[in-house]
């Protein structure tokens, strides 16, 4: 290929990324995928042919890509998930040139892990896609495949160790053989400290190097060889940067045991770094390598309960100042600011005094004082201050260490909401509530109501299926119950049918009002409504014409599809943060882990100024790469306020079935509820002149099909491809059910019994998914169906299949997907059940969600109320010969089968 085609392809992969990240997802057992994901970041173009190059060496070289990943060079520009890997790769290889053998080991090199470091790795690890899944068996099998990929290519690379760095242009300095060692003299005296250098001898039958003094050295290679010149380059490398070890060298003592000033040891601890640098290890002790603990200054915030709890109650807080692991009092660090810089023994401990930190210190300290001297702070003040202390204090963290701790109060109220498996249960599901509630949930319910009672916002954020609907409702009923209080639901529209299906099924006491004109045509404020009822329901695009429900004060607000918010520069979102409330309830689905913007915008209306102004946390999020626990930080924070159960907990939800059945509502639309009604009186007339027998069967199972596709889409039933999304209530509900399992990167099958409309649906879907899916039905090549079930259950990300029923419903194993949908319904639970069982089989390691689409008000709706009812009264199955038994049916049953009711 000449270099001309080469530079197009590359700027057409370029051109093709410019506006897409490359992103982490993390899966169990140390596993990743790599996706593209649309970002608003301006990329530059180098940052882009990285993560081109990053793509490409995953797919091509898997098996090598680990420790391949563990020589880029930097993470600027690329995705925090991806920069995590780089890091954990990159800690792999830095350990590996540590080792002094690597060029005899080679393979055989043995690089570990010490706990301390996997906890550091996963406290501080960003948010991320599956971050769930983020553990020490995570770690733990992901530096074991680092380790195997350094050996995989270790073994078939025939150069040294440091020509393959070389060739990757890793900037990875690799460590000489000699140890310097600086250590505390037992003896007090003139020389409170030793040095001595060491260097790793030849290799023990073991295959660990032999620590040996350095003179040694010189009996083993004698002064002038070629060996003893190479072994002491990096040293003559460090004299090169240091008058003191220049010294050492030119007056021999480099090779021997001396004695140390005081002096001389804090001119030695400063440079450790260019020695290191260098090639040198160093061994020094651990007060001066933990030196950010030994000046300190810890705020302790909401040791006393106050006189009464809720977000407006003031807290005290108390600071102080401490040194070398021991307190100091303000006399004392002014003290030791009139001594001069160096190492001074206090309280029996070597520290540092550094003017300019002790300095910083005892300015932040006084501010604190005169802080909380003047004011209090409020509990969002208080947990704010884990982000931001350092800007009230008007201190550097770099300069000095802040430690902000909660109180003994405060600790105990934080505990209970990160802990709510351990909350006492205090709160019943209320009066008149038909369902028994699982463990979990109602656990649930005791952290939204004890959330509540604080007067904290809540994020439910429980996974798809756990259902967080039915605890929101037991709240509301629990409220009804005990205070005549109003609250606030705001949907999106597509989920109006299913909040009223859920209400009426388990709280039907519960009395709500629609403000939507799909439920009631004239609303107004002074309708009388809201005198007479405890829920109310709207939808987001109504807040902006129904602007009178902005200006009351509602004890309870509730969003439903919480990620309506997280873009905050929408009008909609604007609107949204105008309701006041006195309580604030956020359900979602969607992993709010992905974008740190979106965790913004959904505290701002939980919690407004807890993580602060949106400017103040941009600017936090930027530090937080440059911040050891920057991540750490920011989860404690937010964590107390998000309730997140998974399906794959065992330890939370044991009973869990492995498969679960849900009904999805969807709503017709305006056009949908015209052809609807017009299809109905068709039927009518036809049904009322026709002949009995097959004429009308045929009449029946006609008119059966035609609503079916009208409650698809109004242009399938019409035969036209245009297929908008807007004019259909299940394409609503499909993209809302989708964004949420492509937010988690899972996968989904979806059923019809329409081939016409397989490929509206793979197109509507691609636009979802971001990423091309299947389809497969009655015309597709049996040659090609076991190709398409390969690459769906494939390693590449392939989101989504959709089948047709007959096609695709047996003999297939599609058990990459752990989300089965059935579009329209075939109305035989035989039938549907061994479709869904192509995702729930052996091989599934999953549960499994099944949602059936049931268009409410439609005769979709009434036939599956019907089927129930029959698997209520005994085990009979609807028979196997499809619809056939509804056109057994006299002709006022079928009509009022038919009819709409909305």
């Amino acid at each position: 290929m000449m270099a001309s085609e080469m530079t197009e392809i590359e700027n057409s992969e370029k051109h093709e990324h410019k506006d897409k990240q490359l992103i982490a997802v993390i899966y169990p057992d140390g596993l990743f995928m790599l996706d593209w994901q649309a970002t608003n970041q301006k990329l530059d173009t180098g940052v882009i042919a990285l993560q081109i190059e990053i793509d490409k060496q995953n797919q091509q070289n898997s098996e090598r890509f680990w420790f391949w990943l563990g020589l880029v060079r930097g993470s600027e520009g690329l995705s925090e998930s991806l920069g995590y890997l780089i890091r954990l790769a990159g800690a792999f290889v830095r350990k590996l040139v540590q080792n002094p053998d690597i060029e005899l080991l080679r393979e055989q090199a043995i690089v570990e892990i010490d706990d301390e470091e996997i906890a550091e790795f996963i406290q501080n690890a960003p948010y991320m896609i599956g971050m769930q899944y983020l553990d020490i068996h995570w770690i733990e099998k992901a530096w074991e495949s680092i380790h195997d990929a350094y050996k995989n290519r270790i073994q078939s690379y025939s150069g040294s160790i440091a020509q393959l760095f070389m060739e990757s242009e890793s900037p990875i300095h690799f460590v000489g053989r000699v140890y310097f060692h600086l250590v505390e003299n037992k003896k007090e005296g003139e020389y409170p400290f030793s040095f001595l250098s060491t260097y790793a001898a030849e290799l023990s039958p073991e295959g660990k190097s032999r620590h040996l003094p350095l003179k040694n050295a010189l009996l083993e290679y004698g002064e002038n060889s070629r060996k003893l010149l190479e072994l002491l380059s990096t040293v003559h490398k460090a004299s090169e940067q240091s008058d003191f070890i220049a010294e050492l060298v030119e007056s021999g003592d480099i090779f021997y045991p001396i004695g140390l000033t005081v002096e001389e040891a804090y001119t030695f601890l400063k440079e450790v770094a260019q020695y290191e640098e260098a090639g040198i290890l160093c061994r020094i002790p651990k007060w001066w390598k933990n030196k950010s603990d030994s000046l300190k200054l810890s705020v302790s915030i909401g040791d006393k309960q106050p006189s009464y709890v809720n977000t407006e109650a003031l807290l005290g807080f108390d600071a102080a100042l401490w040194l070398g692991g021991d307190a100091i009092s303000k006399a004392e660090l002014q003290q030791l600011l009139a001594e001069e810089e160096g190492l001074a023994f206090i309280k029996g401990k070597w520290v540092e005094v550094n003017h300019k930190r002790l300095q910083e210190a005892l300015k932040a300290y006084e501010q604190a004082q005169q802080w909380n001297d003047n004011s209090s702070l409020t509990l969002i003040d208080a947990m704010r201050m884990k982000l931001s202390a350092s800007k009230l204090l008007k201190v550097s963290e770099e300069v000095v260490e802040l430690d902000i701790s909660n109180g003994e109060w405060l600790e105990s109220v934080m505990n209970r909401l990160r802990h709510p498996n351990e909350l006492e249960s205090l709160v019943s599901v209320g009066a008149d509530f038909h369902a028994d509630l699982r463990v979990y949930q109602e656990r649930g319910l005791n952290w939204l109501h004890l959330m509540k009672t604080i007067g904290l916002g809540a994020c439910l954020a429980d996974d798809m299926g756990l259902g967080k609907t039915i605890q929101v409702i037991a709240l509301l009923n629990y409220v009804r119950t005990r205070n005549q209080e109003k609250a606030l639901l705001v949907v999106p529209a597509s989920l109006i049918g299913n909040w009223m299906s859920e209400i009426g099924k388990f709280a039907p006491s519960l009395r709500y009002y629609v403000y939507h004109p799909s439920e009631n045509k004239e609303i107004a404020e002074d309708d009388g409504s809201l005198e007479t009822h405890e829920l109310f329901i709207t939808t987001y695009g109504m807040l902006a014409k129904y602007d009178w429900l902005l200006n009351r004060t509602w004890d309870t607000l509730i969003l439903d599809e919480a990620q309506a918010i997280k873009n905050p520069g929408t009008k909609q979102t604007k609107l949204v943060k105008q309701i006041k409330a006195s309580y604030r309830i956020a359900m979602t689905g969607t992993p709010i882990e992905n974008r740190l913007a979106d965790l913004w915008s959904l505290f701002d209306f939980l919690n407004k100024g807890l993580l602060g102004t949106a400017k103040e946390f941009t600017q936090f999020t930027k530090n937080m790469r440059e911040s050891q626990d920057g991540y750490a930080r920011l989860k404690q924070v937010v964590s107390p306020f998000i309730l997140r159960r998974l399906k794959t907990d065992k330890t939370i939800i044991s009973d869990l079935p492995d498969k679960i059945e849900m009904k999805t509502y969807a709503s017709l639309t305006k056009k949908q509820v015209l052809l609807y009604n017009k299809l109905v009186k068709d039927l009518q007339k036809k049904i009322e002149s026709a002949d009995e027998g097959i004429e009308r069967k045929g009449l029946v199972l006609g008119a059966l099909m035609r609503f079916k596709q009208i409650c698809n889409h109004p242009d399938q039933y019409l035969g036209q491809q245009m297929y908008a999304e807007e004019e259909s209530g299940k394409y609503a509900r499909l993209r809302e059910i989708c964004e949420t399992i492509y937010e988690k990167r899972e996968r989904v099958i979806i059923f019809t019994q329409f081939k016409e409309i397989t490929e509206s649906l793979r197109s509507f879907l691609e636009q979802i998914f971001e990423h091309k899916g299947l389809v497969l039905h009655g015309e597709t090549a049996v040659s090609k169906r076991k190709e398409l079930v390969a690459e769906f259950q494939g390693k590449d990300y392939v989101p989504f299949m959709v089948l047709s029923i007959k096609a695709g419903g047996v003999g297939l194993n599609l058990t990459s997907a752990n989300h089965v949908i059935h579009f329209d319904r075939w109305w035989n639970p035989a039938v549907e059940n061994q479709a869904t069982d192509r995702a729930f089989r052996i091989g599934q390691l999953k549960n499994v969600i099944v949602h059936k689409f049931i268009t409410q008000g439609t005769v979709e709706e009434r036939i599956d109320l019907m089927i129930e009812a029959k698997k209520k009264l005994s085990d009979e199955i609807v028979p196997d010969i499809q619809e056939s038994w509804i056109t057994e049916m006299d002709n006022e049953q079928i009509m009022d089968l038919m009819r709409l009711s909305i």
